[in-house]
């Protein structure tokens, strides 16, 4: 049977956000458009998702095709964008995905993509120059996520070695939230927090200072108590 609606049909679209330390510095992916609209404009790579494909899948070509990067597991649904107005050829919805994790590798433009690349996160979200569509606001929604994530679930350990210092893990804090943090009332909150870090009895001076504890990432899947540093930095 063949059915007729009386809705108008539109696009959905699927967008990647790409998030990790690279460098010693918060990074995100991003492609540079080789067509119109908004030909050489940076945006979050993506596209459309074809009529037989699921969301996730449709996210992972993408991603794949613009930019050589495989998303890994941890992929997840951010958000969905919809404002009338947010594609010039049409209306779309788009479908944003996250990746938040480390070693994703190098990137290298494809299809569509002129180009793709690692952008430093602070300097993007400072407006020097938009991306495209509604891609700021996308990136704006996705490092708030990211950020907010780190306070209930043990992801920093991830962005450090397999046994790493307090000061090593600080600073994992420090580069995505993009602030300075107090060592003590750090070192406090990460310790206190049930089954967050494990002592490995051993000691390194690799930090230039005196000797200092290595950890290890405990067994704890959320952090409890969360870790509210920001609300009190």
């Amino acid at each position: 049977m063949v059915y007729t609606s009386e809705y108008p049909i539109f696009s959905v679209t699927v967008d990647v956000v790409c998030l990790t330390i690279r460098s010693d510095s918060f990074q995100v992916l991003l492609v540079e458009r080789g067509s119109e609209p908004f030909k050489r404009q940076l945006a979050i790579p993506g596209g459309f998702a074809e009529i037989d494909e699921e969301l996730e899948h449709a996210a992972r070509r993408e991603l794949r095709e613009e930019t050589s990067v495989d998303a890994p597991d941890c992929i997840e649904q951010l958000a969905t964008y919809g404002a009338p107005d947010r594609d010039p050829r049409g209306r779309t919805v788009s479908v944003a995905h996250l990746v938040f994790a480390p070693d994703l590798g190098e990137a290298v433009g494809g299809t569509d993509a002129a180009d793709a690349g690692w952008y430093d996160v602070p300097e993007t979200l400072g407006g020097r120059k938009p991306l495209a569509f509604d891609h700021d606001r996308i990136l704006h929604d996705a490092v708030d996520r990211a950020r907010s994530k780190l306070e209930w679930f043990p992801l920093a350990p991830m962005f450090c070695r397999p046994e790493f210092t307090i000061d090593e893990l600080r600073h994992a804090y420090e580069t995505i939230w993009g602030l300075e943090l107090d060592p003590a009332d750090f070192d406090r909150n990460v310790t206190d927090a049930e089954g967050f870090l494990v002592e490995t009895g051993e000691l390194t001076d690799r930090g230039g200072g005196g000797p200092a504890k290595l950890y290890r990432q405990g067994s704890a899947e959320r952090i409890h108590p969360p870790l509210n540093i920001r609300g009190n930095s």
